[in-house]
């Protein structure tokens, strides 16, 4: 079955291929990531045993080119993995989604010497933390101080990154700095620097209300010297648009993850409405009940379909901008909208931390946050409306 889309076919059939992958994902969310995704939160423990074994199974370098010991699959396989992903838990989802995103302004901008090196650590298991986000700036990523002075044949790196996911853990970082701030976001520059490097200091972790772990926490470069070799792309001030095309590949997958997780919460509350009964019949054959469940239904559909359009066209090699982010601000918030009425249909069980609906609702609301906020993604697509007029 094809629709037209946007001026170009989508295929809504997946491949014999592409089924077996999700089939793997999702005997993976329900063996490893499902039983032991309350006590990761509970007590907020780094899942990096299950991520070694999602890493062995090739699940989480899935994107990362053949040559460099990855599946060398597209955006479109890699939603399909994140959204068993986020079904499993969306904390764990984000902390294994952490190595793939720093791993992209290499895959779209790198060097080869960088590429043979570091995309293949990443396969082989080695992880890594996107650093871009800072204290006074989030969705303003002009906004960051972090600068880079070349001194011989290092940069110098000073700053303070702040909220990054599977720093504790992480053994190299991508890291956004300016290295001409007189020139704006046109002197930004990116840097592979690895995490044993001298004068690399980590925060607290952060007390987060959901996806708790994820291990964010903040990252400080006091006086950091990178080799010039990790300059991303050998070139300086290339770093705001690597980094934007990153984010381009990177919110299909955070969609689809927050497509997986809004799904994992209209089964368990189809479930509970199914066995709960009151005034004499389940709660499903009350239809505020099952008109609540139904629409839930339609959101994660619609939401999906979204997802797998936008990773389907940067997989052809189009740019796909406003549509990855019509997918991510629908995704977060529907997943937003799902999880809490999920935990309405739970009633006053939902309420408590004993059912998995409350930790899915908490787990969604970041997702209406990071890689650009909702007001964010408005604001693109309306920037892109606006430049279509010309």
């Amino acid at each position: 079955m094809y629709c037209l889309l946007g001026g170009y076919m989508v295929d809504f059939v997946l491949s014999e291929e592409q089924l077996m992958l999700q089939e793997l994902a999702r005997e993976f969310a329900l063996t490893e990531i499902k039983p032991n995704a309350e006590k990761w939160d509970e007590n907020g423990e780094f899942p990096k045993e299950a991520i070694s074994k999602a890493i062995d199974l090739g699940l989480i370098t899935i994107k990362i080119p053949e040559e460099y010991g990855g599946g060398g699959l597209g955006t479109f396989e890699e939603s399909l993995i994140s959204e068993e992903f986020g079904w499993g838990d969306p904390g764990f989802a984000t902390a294994a989604g952490s190595t793939l995103l720093a791993s992209y302004p290499i895959i779209t901008g790198g060097t080869e010497e960088q590429k043979a090196k570091y995309l293949t650590k990443a396969s082989e298991g080695c992880l890594a933390s996107y650093c871009v986000t800072e204290p006074s700036a989030g969705s303003d990523v002009q906004g960051i101080q972090t600068t880079a002075v070349l001194d011989g044949d290092n940069y110098v790196l000073n700053g303070e990154k702040m909220w990054i996911t599977g720093a504790g853990y992480a053994d190299w970082f991508f890291v956004l700095a300016y290295t001409n701030k007189a020139a704006g976001y046109k002197g930004m520059s990116g840097f592979i620097v690895d995490a044993n490097t001298p004068g690399i200091t980590f925060g607290k972790k952060e007390n987060n209300m959901g996806q708790r772990c994820s291990d964010t926490r903040s990252v400080i470069f006091n006086d950091v010297h990178v080799p010039v070799e990790n300059l991303i792309g050998g070139e300086e001030n290339n770093g705001w648009i690597n980094a934007m095309k990153a984010f381009d590949l990177s919110r299909p997958i955070i969609s689809s993850h927050a497509v997986g997780n809004a799904r994992g919460a209209m089964e368990e509350a189809l479930r509970y409405a199914s066995e709960r009964s009151t005034f004499g019949k389940p709660l499903i054959k009350h239809q505020a009940i099952s008109f609540m469940i139904a629409e839930m239904a339609t959101k994660i559909d619609a939401a999906r379909l979204l997802t797998w359009r936008a990773a389907k066209k940067v997989d052809s090699g189009e740019r796909n901008t406003i549509e990855a982010s019509h997918a991510k601000r629908f995704a977060a918030d529907m997943a937003m909208e799902v999880t809490t009425d999920a935990v309405q249909v739970f009633g006053g069980y939902g309420y408590s931390e004993e059912y998995p609906v409350a930790r899915r609702m908490r787990g969604a609301k970041v997702v209406q946050i990071f890689e650009g906020t909702s007001q964010i993604q408005n604001m693109i697509i309306a920037r892109e409306l606006l430049n279509s007029l010309e």
